[in-house]
């Protein structure tokens, strides 16, 4: 039993553990008692392991350095140390083999794994054998412990991968039941290995189910009641028959973006197209489905791309969002450098009454850079792309998900703090550098293939100090170093109470008729040029030269996509609707 805790370590309360394996985090609470053998024992369970196989377990260190766990010595310091700086979990990456020799790596370890954000992980929380995932349910769905129904924005409950048993989050560490699916695991003697228990089996029926009519076409109808609104009425959904492709404006690693023509209005939009067999997991899924929330609710504000629809077909997803024709910050500050204070200071206020927008709703943004502030057809700005956005947030909350643009990383998300808003007004800070001065406030020029890295990056954000452009102003100067402040509690815009007040009344936005340019009635510094019906001028012409044409369905393909994981996305904008004819 463990003697050397120190005094420090309260052995009344469980340790939160958090077991890497293959691609899956898997948590459990695990007693402050426990020792080296039970952890191994408890560990192979886990991860489906037969317990005659040599396991090696790693635990990470505050400083993000693997240490190896072979001992009870070695685990008591792991318990000591994890007392002393109050960790979130215990953090163990497990490998199901041992090294050839002592201080080398396992056979297939990769020392990138370590890093944040080096990979995706899934995570299972681990309770009485259940293994439980957050989901996102699109059908009513009542909670298997206290019957009550699980709903809310975000990922609302937990689902047991195994026994499909679904309960809400609060719920899951109280379900007293083994999961049957986990008590009787296939066990090979020739093999180390437990065969966990097979997906393919029939789903609790705990979800109401829900009537489907049959679709005559590829593209599935959009039935959407829309309570309350007097004036419109939808008969019928939309899909691709109803839209005429005009041109690629844009592409990312999951969709690419069309310019399209709604047939019935000649209403253009622009459209993102998400193929589902790239959609693969749950965190994917997550990604579409939070960015469709978002842009609902985006729709509200005249600084925020809104969303007018969105269909499917067995193979793609379909959002209809507004389209901007005035190009984005990147593609004119290509072709400017910089721009004068006055055009930054409009662009940065317009931008921070977004960001309030979305903190006052609980959301994160997480991904403001210059690709992503589009013009419109006057010079006002809109933010557009929410796939990282953080929902559900309340004051005070927080969440530790490393993500972003690497030349926009708060230095908070790159220690691995917890965050909160405070990582949209460092982005904010960034940008704000790069219209002013021409050139980000982390560039590194430099021959050295060993500086030219993602990681030097880092380091440059978390420790280099910030050099102000003599030329810009005392009023540029002060806002800037507000909001590049590397102390989120110290940044501007972060104080509890009066964050965006502080911003409103900075001296570099004094000038600034807030109400009005809420409003849109202050006239943009500048007008963007559109000598055509689309302004595709403003568009980078790698994109609007591809051909406007979507990839046949592969039947194959299109087999394997589970269907019901996409149930619920169809949606029309009763709001966007309401300004254009009744459907």
């Amino acid at each position: 039993m463990p003697s050397k805790m120190g005094s420090k370590m309260d052995l009344s309360k469980d340790i939160k553990i958090k077991a890497h394996y293959k691609g899956d985090i898997l948590i459990t609470r695990l007693g402050a008692l426990m020792n080296y053998e039970q952890l191994c024992e408890e560990v192979r369970e886990m991860c489906y392991l037969n317990q005659r196989q040599p396991i090696t377990l790693k635990w990470i260190d505050d400083e993000g350095d693997p240490c190896t766990i072979s001992s009870q010595m070695e685990l008591e310091e792991a318990f000591r140390l994890y007392s002393i700086y109050k960790e979130e979990g215990l953090s163990i990456h497990v490998f199901p083999s041992i090294p050839e020799k002592p201080g080398m790596p396992c056979p297939g370890e990769d020392k990138s794994i370590y890093r944040r954000g080096a990979r995706r992980w899934r995570k299972l929380y681990r309770v009485n054998g259940h293994l439980f995932q957050a989901k996102r349910f699109n059908r009513k769905a009542y909670c298997g412990q206290c019957s009550e129904r699980i709903w809310g924005l975000g990922r609302q409950g937990y689902k047991c991968i195994n026994c499909k048993l679904l309960v809400h989050k609060r719920c899951h560490i109280l379900v007293p039941l083994t999961c049957k699916k986990h008590m009787d695991p296939q066990v090979d003697d020739k093999s180390d290995e437990v065969d966990p228990p097979s997906e393919e089996i029939d789903e609790i029926s705990i979800i109401t189910p829900r009537k489907h009519e049959n679709r005559k076409d590829g593209s599935e109808d959009l039935k959407t009641v829309i309570d309350g609104l007097d004036g419109i009425k939808i008969s019928q959904g939309l899909g691709l028959q109803d839209f005429e492709f005009i041109r690629v404006i844009g592409r990312g690693s999951y969709a690419k973006v069309l310019l399209v023509r709604l047939k019935k209005n000649d209403q253009t939009y622009a459209m993102k197209v998400v193929k589902k067999e790239l959609v693969h997991d749950d965190e994917d899924i997550d990604w579409v489905q939070t960015e469709k929330h978002v842009f609902e609710q985006a729709s509200s504000n005249p600084f925020l791309v809104g969303l007018h629809s969105c269909f499917q077909t067995p193979s793609r997803l379909f959002l209809v969002i507004e389209y901007v024709n005035g190009g984005d910050l990147m593609f004119h500050m290509q072709r400017q450098r910089k721009l004068p204070e006055e055009h930054s200071r409009f662009y940065a206020a317009e931008i921070c009454i977004a960001l309030n927008f979305l903190h006052e709703k609980g959301i994160i943004y997480r991904d403001l850079k210059l690709d992503n502030v589009l013009l419109d057809a006057d010079g006002h700005i809109k933010l557009t792309d929410y796939g990282m956005c953080k929902e559900g947030l309340g004051p005070g909350d927080t969440t530790s998900t490393f993500c972003g643009t690497p030349n926009y990383i708060a230095p908070e998300i790159l220690r691995g703090e917890e965050y909160g808003f405070s990582v949209d007004w460092w982005a904010l800070g960034v940008l704000m550098f790069e219209m002013m001065a021409g050139r980000s406030p982390f560039d590194i020029i430099t021959d050295n293939p060993d500086m030219n890295t993602e990681d030097y990056l880092f380091q440059v954000i978390l420790e280099k100090p910030i050099r102000i452009p003599r030329f810009l102003s005392v009023k540029a100067s002060h806002v800037l170093k507000g909001f590049l402040n590397k102390d989120p509690k110290e940044r501007l815009g972060c104080q509890p109470q009066t964050g965006f007040s502080d911003i409103k009344s900075h001296t570099f936005f004094r000038s600034i008729d807030w109400d009005m340019l809420e409003k849109k009635q202050v006239v943009p510094p500048f007008k963007p040029q559109i000598t055509d019906d689309y302004g595709l001028e403003n568009f980078d012409t790698q994109f609007t030269s591809e051909p406007v044409q979507l990839t046949p369905d592969d039947e194959e393909t299109i087999k394997r996509i589970d269907q019901s994981e996409f149930e619920g996305f169809e949606y029309i904008n009763p709001l966007l609707l309401s300004s254009e004819e009744t459907v």
